[in-house]
């Protein structure tokens, strides 16, 4: 089975993009951790990349698109992977699907989770806190720490990310809605695609998207 997960900033993607890998025995690519990796490896694509970055310039399609198929290009892949962060626009879709096709492999199922209230979607990214040693996340209102400031396993400073401000946040919401909009349409004339509620309680959410997908694999 090959998957991508899609939805806004602070939709939960990343907490269901992890119980579903683990209950489908799927390869996890978050595609923020693997840009990330690109340019401190200092791959061909990790370091135009890297240029774009260092002028504070948006990274080209064409870049985020290699930097991708880079990953998927290894063997592991073919077992089945679970797309978190890509693809994020309708160019990226497309080149994704020639990149499938060029290896034999097509995905299965899109799952889109929606949430159309965008206070609660910022409640959710400003409460945000970031361990600043070990990365762990948590919440201030949903997942806090024991103590305010201080991770619970290694004791590390929590911060909040810059562009967990509410006013990046803004910004990256209306990005998102004018960005996902051809994307989600493309998926659908493809019949691929499924809409969940992500205003539920994760667990829910995760019973109703887990429930969808066992029956498309008995299709």
């Amino acid at each position: 089975m090959h998957l991508v997960i899609l939805g806004p900033p602070g939709a939960g993607k990343g907490t269901q993009a992890e119980k579903l890998s683990n209950e489908f025995s799927l390869l996890h690519i978050s595609t923020s951790y693997i840009f990330r990796n690109a340019v401190n490896e200092g791959t061909e694509m990790g370091k135009k990349a890297k240029e774009y970055m260092d002028k504070g310039i948006l990274v080209p399609d064409e870049i985020v698109i290699g930097i991708v198929s880079e990953r998927l290009s290894r063997p592991e892949v073919s077992k089945g992977v679970l797309l978190d962060g890509f693809p994020r626009t309708l160019a990226q879709a497309e080149a994704l699907d020639d990149v499938l096709h060029g290896s034999g492999a097509v995905f299965h199922a899109v799952v889109n989770i929606e949430i159309n209230n965008d206070e609660e979607l910022i409640s959710r990214l400003t409460g945000r806190r970031v361990c600043r040693n070990c990365g762990t996340i948590y919440h201030v209102k949903y997942s806090p720490p024991k103590v305010r400031t201080i991770c619970d396993y290694c004791g590390g400073e929590l911060y909040q990310r810059s562009d967990d401000a509410i006013d990046t946040i803004k910004e990256r919401l209306s990005v998102y809605k004018k960005k996902i909009s051809p994307m989600i349409e493309y998926y659908q004339r493809k019949g691929i695609i499924m809409n969940f509620d992500g205003a539920k309680e994760k667990d829910e959410v995760f019973s109703d998207i887990k429930t969808y997908l066992n029956s498309k694999r008995e299709e």
